[in-house]
């Protein structure tokens, strides 16, 4: 169709970070600075390979040092931050494990059905968390047009931006499971976003 916007040629390549103790026992980690174990940076040495047949135009990483060192171990250097990439923030329900969560509230809790209480830091929606992903996608859309994006993240947070991407409520990213030293691709098909690529790890 003459004057039709182009379709992106870019993909969205999403990399969970490597392992870290927390990631291992379950405990949810929001605002939780904690490194990656040795098994964690393993998992980041095995991504060069896996990334190499991409033509990255921007390369983003959550501020925490788990992505951070992650992009580091992969071959991106000092990955640009952008703080719209970190966790959600689990507020009182930060460093708990959902089995301690559903014993407390008496009821089989979920995060993205019920959603988190303030604690020390004042917690965020589901709605907030997808906000945040909103920007990344916009900031990434001018070079989507020709080239591929590459994101360094969390688990939850980087199955909500998967789930704006598609267009979707964020609460079907209940249904997207990520797990540590993943790589996923999201790209258009005709001018449908998809997934191309979902939880690799290898």
């Amino acid at each position: 169709m003459t004057g039709a916007p182009a379709v992106p040629e870019g993909r969205i390549v999403l990399v969970r970070h490597g392992k870290t103790e927390w990631s291992e026992s379950g405990q949810h980690t929001g605002t939780t600075d904690i490194p990656l174990t040795a098994e964690g940076e393993a998992d980041a040495s095995r991504l060069q390979e896996r990334l190499s047949g991409f033509d990255f135009g921007l390369v983003l990483s959550s501020p925490m040092q788990r992505a951070r060192r992650t992009a580091e171990i992969a071959g991106f250097g000092s990955p640009e931050v952008d703080p719209n990439l970190v966790e959600w923030d689990y507020g009182a329900y930060e460093g708990r494990t959902t089995k301690e969560i559903r014993a407390e509230v008496g009821y089989e809790w979920a995060a993205f059905e019920h959603g988190v209480v303030p604690g020390e830091t004042p917690g965020e929606t589901v709605e907030e968390v997808a906000a945040r992903a909103s920007r990344v996608l916009l900031r990434a859309a001018p070079v989507l047009a020709t080239r591929d994006v590459l994101l360094f993240g969390h688990g939850h947070a980087l199955r909500v931006l998967a789930t704006t991407f598609l267009r979707e409520q964020p609460r079907f990213a209940a249904k997207l499971l990520l797990d540590a030293g993943s790589v996923s691709v999201l790209e258009y098909e005709r001018e449908q976003p998809a997934i191309k690529l979902w939880n690799s790890l290898g």
